[in-house]
């Protein structure tokens, strides 16, 4: 029994010490790692700040959290600013779970210092209305960008398309955008358009496209465009003059009732109409020219 005693507790000695190299061995939390158990801790905190009626507290806690964690998204990313555009933010739309702009992607955002006439973003017009940016550049690394899309694989439920889980398909889908880059409107997508691939990208897509909060727009306003290279993705919004309609298919659209029975089927002939006939117009050659100036924006080229 002696001898049996002693050769469990030299196992156990042995197990205990192979369990203090394993700990020692494994490998420390990498910055993205950080990163997101910072966030989430944030998020939590925040989230019951909020439902236990503690705005204040809230408000403070949101204010230190995105100061943290856009140092160390900084950190992360080291990226330069760019020209024409504002100081990096953090592109976090809210640290409330039951917000509209919950979930957005992870990264650094740019915002454009200009308007879409040339006058001071964020500055008063004529008619007293806050002065959007023309463009915004939101940028992460691939791997956190993976991450995002393995979260958001079924954010919208069952019964509604949700975002791609392939990188390149991703990029390509509206649903991604709407999610990724909010402003209280959903992303639609008119037509691809043809731009040339960035040296060092291994991927990049443009469209055309506008924004909604009901049916599909009659015309393209905006131009979106992204790419992936050295480990990166950048994504990019700016909107477009002039912009970009074919009148067959505004005519079409009109004629068609468009009723909630038959909205599906009309807007999607709607769509067909204006990817066949859109390049045929003058404006979709001078989107395509926008769109690849703003990619050149994005990536710092």
């Amino acid at each position: 029994m002696k001898n049996s005693a002693s050769a469990v507790i030299r196992l156990a000695a042995a197990f205990g010490l192979f369990g203090m190299l394993s700990n020692a061995n494994a490998a420390p939390a990498s910055s993205e790692d950080r990163y997101i158990a910072t966030r989430d801790a944030a998020i939590a905190t925040i989230s019951k700040l909020y439902d236990d009626s503690k705005g204040d507290e809230a408000t403070k806690a949101e204010e230190a959290a995105t100061t943290d964690l856009l140092a160390q998204m900084k950190a992360i990313l080291t990226e330069p600013d760019r020209q024409g555009f504002g100081s990096a933010k953090l592109n976090l739309g809210s640290f409330y779970k039951g917000d509209e702009d919950f979930g957005t992607l992870d990264g650094l955002r740019f915002d454009s210092l200009l308007g879409e006439k040339g006058q001071k973003a964020g500055s008063t017009g004529k008619d007293e209305k806050y002065v959007e940016p023309k463009s915004h550049i939101v940028l992460t690394t691939q791997t956190i960008f993976e991450r995002w899309l393995r979260a958001h694989k079924d954010w919208w439920g069952q019964n509604i398309k949700n975002v791609p889980q392939q990188m390149a398909k991703a990029l390509s889908d509206e649903s991604f955008y709407t999610q990724a880059i909010s402003n209280g409107s959903a992303v639609v997508k008119f037509s691809s358009l043809p731009i040339a691939k960035p040296y060092g990208a291994t991927f990049a897509y443009a469209m055309l496209a506008g924004r909604t909060q009901s049916e599909i727009p009659d015309a393209a306003d905006e131009v979106i465009v992204a790419a992936i290279a050295n480990g990166k993705v950048y994504v990019a919004e700016g909107s477009i003059a002039p912009k970009v309609k074919v009148a067959a298919c505004i005519a079409q659209k009109k004629a068609e009732p468009m009723d909630e029975n038959v909205r599906e089927k009309s807007e999607a002939a709607y769509a067909r109409c204006f990817s066949q006939r859109a390049p045929k117009e003058s404006s979709f050659a001078a989107a395509t020219k926008q769109a690849q100036a703003l990619l050149a924006e994005a990536i710092g080229k």
